[in-house]
């Protein structure tokens, strides 16, 4: 008898193992098909511990976030030791901004999995989103100690001392993420901004170079690239690059003054003259700019009345700037026989921009001090 319901048990349990079993390959056929509302009800039936982590994933990939944390933090709470749910869990809670809470789980994580690299650059992701940089950069570098190969930590840290023009320390772990994977855009890149934030453009411009092979062709890098070309003395090539950004965007008033000072600074000064009018053209309020670098070019032609003209237009459209009143006293100076007149321009320099302490303007204020001297002791000497 007992034997009879022995083997009575054992067929029920492999019927019942059997039938969850096939509900399982159902559930994971609807789900593989993207049929997911059909596979939470196979799942439900089934009352697994993987089903019910495949109910979550399914409200995650159907985009319902709210059921999918509240399924994901009820297996989490049911089974505490499963990683990969709460590792999960910890992803969507980053996604939905949640970031105490995930701040708490990613911890818990790297407590339980101490040498487990993902877990802390989900770590650093959210401490940098909870803007506590210097608890992100702990965790960045604890997954690299435990990968080297990171690529995303490396990154992270990189762009971090890059922002900080902390050259040296960004430069050691761009080393690091190219030495693994020498075609890195975005390490590349970084490494590229490194070296042209320390002005050593001609270290840059191959960098760049490369990013753009590599499919990089943002408008930036033609940018920077044309900067690099153009401290070079490559005034082709850089005119060659900001041509590609007119081509991404040609209403963009300040790649046209770029690609006038590339023909200005190559001596074509009538190619100059017409990219800095198309400029102007484009966008009105840029009118002071393009005056003054109108008035540069007749600076250069020794056409002082022209340069005078257009620095007094320039100075009427933006006459707060020291700078181009300055040129309109050295025009001045130069162009008026009159002692007293260029006094008094000198004069009124001070008055205007004197008080200011700062950048050219003070510079100015010391030269024109100077000048004023010379002037006012001219005039005397005269008089005698």
């Amino acid at each position: 008898m007992r034997k009879s319901l022995l083997i009575i048990f054992i067929l029920l349990f492999v019927k019942v193992h059997s039938q969850t079993q096939s509900n399982s390959a159902i559930a994971d056929s609807l789900y593989a098909t993207g049929n997911y509302a059909k596979a939470i009800n196979q799942y439900a039936a089934n009352n697994t511990k993987t089903g019910s982590l495949q109910i979550a994933r399914a409200y995650n990939a159907i985009g319902n976030f709210d059921k999918a944390i509240g399924q994901y933090q009820s297996v989490v709470g049911q089974n505490p030791d499963l990683q990969i749910a709460s590792f999960e869990l910890g992803k969507l809670l980053v996604k939905t901004k949640a970031y105490d809470e995930a701040r708490k789980l990613f911890a818990n994580l790297v407590s339980k999995a101490k040498d487990n690299p993902e877990y802390y650059y989900y770590l650093g992701e959210v401490y940098a989103q909870l803007e506590q940089p210097a608890s992100s950069l702990v965790a960045y570098k604890k997954a690299v100690e435990n990968d080297s190969t990171h690529l995303r930590s490396i990154f992270k840290l990189a762009k971090y001392f890059v922002v900080k023009q902390e050259k040296n320390e960004a430069l050691k772990y761009i080393a690091m993420g190219l030495n693994f994977n020498p075609d890195d855009v975005a390490l590349i890149n970084l490494k590229a901004l490194t070296l042209f934030n320390d002005n050593a453009y001609d270290k840059a411009m191959p960098l760049f170079e490369k990013v753009l092979e590599l499919g990089e062709t943002k408008e930036y890098v033609y940018d920077k690239l044309a900067y690099c070309y153009y401290k070079n003395w490559e005034f082709e090539k850089a005119r060659a690059n900001y041509r590609k950004m007119l081509e991404i965007d040609d209403g963009n008033s300040e790649t046209y003054f770029k690609l006038a000072e590339a023909y200005r600074k190559d001596k074509v000064l009538d190619s100059a003259e017409v990219y800095i009018k198309e400029a102007m053209n484009i966008q009105k309020p840029v009118f002071a700019e393009g005056y003054a670098r109108l008035a540069s070019i007749a600076r250069e032609r020794e056409d002082y009345k022209t340069a005078l003209n257009l620095y007094k237009q320039a100075h009427k459209e933006d006459p707060s700037d020291p700078v181009l009143y300055h040129n309109i006293c050295t025009l001045v100076d130069r162009t008026s026989k009159v002692s007293k007149v260029k006094l008094e321009y000198y004069e009124k320099y001070l008055e205007k921009y004197g008080a200011i302490k700062t950048g050219y303007a003070s510079y100015y204020s010391t030269m024109v001090a100077k000048r004023i001297s010379q002037l006012k002791e001219e005039i005397h000497l005269n008089a005698d």
